[in-house]
């Protein structure tokens, strides 16, 4: 594996573990028998909109890794708080909403994507 290739690995990892964590995710509410239909953003949303934005912050890494190594940390710093601005006005109608389980399955998409990004990120400051 060349390693220009090897750089964009984290963007497949990524893209491949969270459609099997969507499934698992999806699986796992159907079996405790959940009903989305009263949620405001359906299991679907949540994973597109996280999916994208953590593509998004792996690719600038990449990108910036490429350029200059000093500057991971910080521009992942700044990224994931952007981030988390989305998701903060994404979470206000859930919230508002007040369903538990709807509060609970947003924290843990959010939980899981903020994991990839911080391992993802994590490699790329270990790497020499």
């Amino acid at each position: 594996m060349t390693n220009n290739t090897k750089r964009w690995r984290p963007l497949i990892e990524i893209f491949v573990i969270s459609c099997l964590a969507a499934l698992l995710h999806f699986l796992i509410l159907k079996l405790f028998s959940i009903d989305t239909t009263a949620f405001v953003y359906g299991l679907v949303e949540l994973y597109v909109y996280f999916l994208a934005a953590s593509l998004a912050i792996v690719t600038a890494l990449v990108v910036i890794e490429k350029r200059n190594k000093d500057q991971v940390g910080y521009t992942f710093l700044i990224l994931t708080s952007v981030k988390m601005v989305g998701a903060y006005l994404l979470l206000r109608p859930v919230l508002e909403q007040g369903i538990k389980a709807e509060k609970i399955n947003f924290f843990v998409v959010f939980a899981l994507f903020l994991a990839f990004e911080t391992i993802v990120s994590g490699r790329m400051l270990n790497r020499e």
